[in-house]
C-alpha cells in the first residue's frame, strides 16, 4: 500500500495512511504538476506502458508467493498472510533486505483488497487480476494474480497465487498462471520444478517462443510454449472487457477526461474486470503513459484515494459505492462498468476532443469490430483509432525540437501549436501541451538525437507520406 499520497487533510486520510504507512514499499517521489515545488509519491507511475522496452533476455520473475487468509487472534476477521514464497532470497545486503521485506509486506493487502470479512465457502469463481507497485528507485514489480478455492472436500477460504515480475505481458503471464493452478490442483511440489525451470528461461523477445519441459504426475512430460505478441506495444491489455462493459463514445469521452488528466474512478464487482478496463483505459493514452496516482483495485483501507486534490486513475470494487460516493470529491468521472452509465461527471467529456477527430475515432471503432477473433485483432482495431489521433494533432513535434552542438534538444512550444492549421485542433493542442503527459514525452524526445524507432514512429511516417500523396494527386 503506497505512503504518502498527497491529499486532502482533515478528511481522515492523513491517519489512515499514517496507520499503514510503515508496511508498504517506499514509492518514487515525482513532482505535482499543480505544484511544481511540493514532492509527491505516488502508488505508480506508468512510464512502464512502453513494454516494448523488454527486448527479451531477462527474467520471468522474482517470486512466486501464495498469499492465504489467516484468522486474527482477536475478532473473526482474516488477515492475508504469505504462506509459500519461492525462491527464499538469501545473502541480500541490509538495505536490500528491507526493500525486500516492505514489497513482501505490501502484496497480500493488494491480493486481497476488498477486507477481511471472509467466511469458508464451497463455490467461488477463479479470478484473475493484477496491481503494481513502484519503488522508490523507479523499479516497476507487477503483481500477476489468480484468485481461487483450494482442491479439497468441504467449505475453504480463497487463496491466491501471486506471481511478481518487472515485465508487463499480460496475457503471458496468465498462460503461466493456469499452469501453476493445473499443478496445484496436484500438489505444490509439483510447482516447484516448473517455476524453477521457468525462472532459468530467459523472456523471449517480441514475437519469440520459449518452450519449458515440465514433468507432471501421471501425465508425464509436458512441453509448454510461450509465445511473447510480435506488437509488443499492446502485450500488457486486452480491450475486450472494456468494450463489453462500454459503448464507444462512452470509451472515448474517458479517453478525452484521462487525455487533460483528470480523476477517473472504475467501478465494477469483479477484480478481474476492474484490472482488465483501467489497464486498458490507460493504454489508449499511447504513446504516452499516465503519470500520476494509478491503482488498478483500491484496497479498501485505501478507499480515501478518492478524495486526492490531484489526477487519478483507479478501480474500486461496488460493495464500497457507498463510501465512495460520501467522498468529498470534485470534477470526478464515476465510471459503472456493471451497468455501463457514469454515475459522476465534468459535463464536458464530449467536448474535449476536435469533433472532427473524435467522429475519425468513432467511425474507425465501428468498423468491422463484430468480426474479429482474437483479442490481437480487437487490441489492434480499438488500440489504432486512438494512436492515430495523436499523429493527428501532435505527430509533429519532432520538426519543432531544436538542437545544440551537443545534441541537447529544446522543444518550441509556441511555434508547435502554431503550425496546427485547424482551430479546434490547435485549442486541443494548447491544452494537451500542458499536461504531465505530454511533458514527460518531450523530456523524453529532447535527450534522444532521433525520434525513436517504435510503433508511434511508424504511424507518423506513414501518415506523412499520405499527405505528401494526397498533395501530388491535388497538383495533377
Amino acid at each position: 500500500m503506497p505512503p504518502k499520497l498527497r491529499m486532502m487533510e482533515g478528511q481522515g486520510v492523513g491517519r489512515t495512511l499514517r496507520l499503514l504507512r510503515n508496511r508498504l514499499p517506499r514509492l518514487r517521489a515525482g513532482q505535482s504538476q499543480n505544484n511544481p515545488g511540493e514532492a509527491v509519491t505516488e502508488p505508480e507511475r506508468i512510464q512502464e506502458h512502453s513494454p516494448s522496452s523488454f527486448a527479451g533476455g531477462q527474467h520471468f520473475f522474482e517470486y512466486l508467493l501464495v498469499v492465504s487468509l489467516k484468522k486474527k487472534r482477536l475478532g473473526d476477521d482474516y488477515e492475508p498472510t504469505i504462506t509459500y514464497q519461492f525462491p527464499k532470497r538469501e545473502n541480500l545486503l541490509r538495505g536490500q533486505q528491507e526493500e525486500e521485506d516492505r514489497l513482501l509486506s505490501a502484496i497480500p493487502l493488494f491480493c486481497f483488497p476488498d477486507g477481511n470479512e471472509w467466511a469458508p465457502l464451497t463455490e467461488y469463481p477463479r479470478e484473475t487480476f493484477s496491481f503494481v507497485l513502484t519503488n522508490v528507485d523507479g523499479s516497476r514489480k507487477i503483481g500477476y494474480c489468480r484468485r481461487l478455492l483450494p482442491a479439497g472436500p468441504g467449505p475453504q477460504l480463497p487463496k491466491v497465487y501471486c506471481i511478481i515480475s518487472c515485465i508487463g505481458c499480460f496475457g503471458l503471464f496468465s498462460k503461466i498462471l493456469d499452469e501453476v493452478e493445473k499443478r496445484h490442483q496436484i500438489s505444490m511440489a509439483v510447482i516447484y520444478p516448473f517455476m524453477q525451470g521457468l525462472r532459468e528461461a530467459a523472456f523471449p523477445a517480441p514475437g519469440k517462443t520459449v518452450t519449458l519441459k515440465s514433468f507432471i504426475p501421471d501425465s508425464g512430460t509436458e512441453f509448454i510454449s510461450l509465445t511473447r505478441p510480435l506488437d509488443s506495444h499492446l502485450e500488457h491489455v486486452d480491450f475486450s472487457v472494456l468494450l463489453h462493459c462500454l459503448h464507444l463514445e462512452q470509451i472515448i469521452q474517458i479517453f478525452a477526461s484521462a487525455v487533460l488528466e483528470r480523476k477517473i474512478i472504475f467501478l465494477a464487482e469483479g477484480l478481474s474486470t476492474l484490472s482488465q478496463c483501467i489497464h486498458a483505459a490507460a493504454a489508449l493514452l499511447y504513446p504516452f503513459s499516465w503519470a500520476h496516482t494509478y491503482i488498478p483495485v483500491v484496497p479498501e483501507s485505501l478507499l480515501a484515494t478518492v478524495c486526492c486534490p490531484t489526477p487519478f486513475m483507479v478501480g474500486v470494487q461496488m460493495r464500497f459505492l457507498q463510501e465512495v460516493m460520501d467522498s468529498p470529491m470534485e470534477e470526478v468521472l464515476l465510471v459503472n462498468l456493471c451497468e455501463g452509465t457514469f454515475l459522476l461527471s465534468v459535463g464536458d467529456e464530449k467536448d474535449i476532443l476536435p469533433p472532427k477527430l473524435q467522429d475519425d475515432i468513432l467511425d474507425s471503432l465501428g468498423q468491422g469490430i463484430n468480426e474479429l477473433k482474437t483479442s490481437e485483432q480487437i487490441n489492434e482495431h480499438v488500440s489504432g483509432p486512438f494512436v492515430q489521433f495523436f499523429v493527428k494533432t501532435v505527430g509533429h513535434y519532432a520538426s519543432y525540437i531544436k538542437r545544440e552542438a551537443s545534441g541537447q534538444g529544446h522543444f518550441q512550444e509556441r511555434s508547435f501549436c502554431k503550425a496546427v492549421t485547424s482551430k479546434t485542433k490547435r485549442r486541443f493542442v494548447k491544452k494537451f501541451v500542458k499536461t504531465q503527459l505530454f511533458s514527460l514525452f518531450i523530456q523524453e524526445a529532447e535527450k534522444s538525437r532521433n525520434p525513436p524507432a517504435g510503433y508511434f514512429q511508424k504511424k507518423i511516417l506513414e501518415y506523412e507520406e499520405q499527405k505528401k500523396q494526397k498533395k501530388s494527386r491535388e497538383r495533377l
